[in-house]
């Protein structure tokens, strides 16, 4: 690590550290003393007054439970279709971290771990702790942490060393993000955790995709003769961005993911009764069954929603349902892309963007300076 990054990673656990005294041991709020850094992390500060509610106290020693045998079996029966449905995903994960010292966590909607996957070292038992099938990591067992955190936030989170709860757990760095079912209710969570490793927030977005990756699974997991992959016209279409439905023979949506929820206001109501075809589009349905059952490679079309707005549409007959074919890209321009988009969700803020990624502002510069070639 260069001298400036180490001084600025110092500097960061020095905050951490101020903000737990003011929290945890003075009763106060640290965002009147850190404000410029916490803004955006104000529910770390309601996971810690959740725990003091739960009646624990930083210094107390984490017990990590005995799980017997018969258990483990019973969590393993329980979700095997959230784990089958990971497990392609927690293997590529594994390829991405494979050199960073993080491994992953897979677990129920509860925090109880169902899966784990990654450079996990036997020999720490810091590490193989936590990474037991069965293990309750929820918020009220094992304070502040990721997987606690997400569960009841609901949202991506980065946590790292003294944000934890428990003086303990300060050795761990991880981040997590939800796992949303077909109808909408979160199933669980997925976390990266390392231990004494360097500090890596662009986990963060690493995670949250590979959660959407697992949600798009799950979707497909659910009875359908006909998969709809949805985006907005001049996007596209082709990858986890994607909207999905699943439909059965008479028009029915029989799951749909989050991104399509997103897209169509009319799937929110999933959760709670059944919605047709005809509830999403302002057009005839039978048509999409159509044009997945001519010969040849289905093609997108555009699709009215009852607001006025238009989606791209890929209808694809069951068994069928996968990204559409796209053309390679080098490996440049999908950084260089990667980089813009970092830049566009920060507001044009290069700091900010440079950080999410963990690379320096010179690097996000220099790599913006170069010119994608045209086709």
């Amino acid at each position: 690590m260069n001298p400036a990054a180490a001084s600025s990673a110092e500097a960061r656990l020095r905050q951490i550290e101020r903000a737990r005294r003011a929290v945890l041991r003075e009763g106060g709020s640290f965002t009147d003393v850190l404000v410029n850094h916490w803004y955006e992390a104000a529910w770390i500060e309601r996971s810690w007054r959740r725990c003091l509610g739960h009646g624990l106290k930083p210094q107390d020693e984490v017990i990590w439970d005995q799980i017997p045998k018969q258990a483990v079996q019973r969590v393993e029966e329980a979700n095997h279709t959230l784990v089958t449905a990971a497990r392609p995903v927690l293997e590529s994960l594994g390829r991405a971290i494979a050199s960073t010292r993080y491994f992953a966590i897979l677990t129920n909607e509860d925090g109880m771990i169902v899966d784990t996957h990654g450079p996990i070292d036997r020999g720490d038992r810091r590490a193989s702790a936590i990474t037991r099938i069965g293990l309750d990591l929820s918020e009220r067992s094992v304070g502040t942490t990721a997987i606690g955190a997400v569960l009841t936030e609901l949202q991506p989170v980065w946590l790292h060393r003294g944000e934890h709860f428990f003086d303990q757990a300060s050795c761990y760095s991880c981040a997590g993000a939800p796992v949303f079912g077909p109808d909408g209710r979160c199933v669980g969570m997925l976390d990266l955790t390392g231990i004494d490793a360097a500090e890596r927030p662009e986990l963060k977005h690493l995670v949250t995709q590979a959660a959407r990756s697992i949600e798009n699974a799950l979707t497909l997991t659910r009875p359908h003769r006909l998969v709809l992959r949805l985006n907005w016209p001049g996007r596209m279409i082709g990858d986890d961005d994607d909207g999905i439905v699943c439909l059965d023979r008479d028009g029915w949506v029989t799951a749909s993911n989050a991104a399509a929820r997103q897209m169509v206001s009319a799937l929110a109501s999933a959760a709670h009764g059944a919605v047709h075809c005809s509830e999403l589009f302002a057009q005839p349905w039978e048509p999409l069954f159509d044009l997945a059952g001519s010969s040849g490679e289905p093609q997108p079309v555009e699709v009215p929603l009852w607001s006025g707005l238009r989606l791209g549409c890929l209808p694809q007959p069951a068994g069928q349902a996968r990204p559409a074919p796209r053309p390679r890209v080098p490996l440049r321009d999908v950084e260089i892309a990667l980089i813009r988009k970092a830049v566009a969700d920060a507001r044009g803020n290069v700091m900010e963007a440079a950080r999410a990624l963990g690379i320096s502002r010179a690097t996000v510069y220099r790599k913006l300076s170069q010119k994608v070639p045209q086709k």
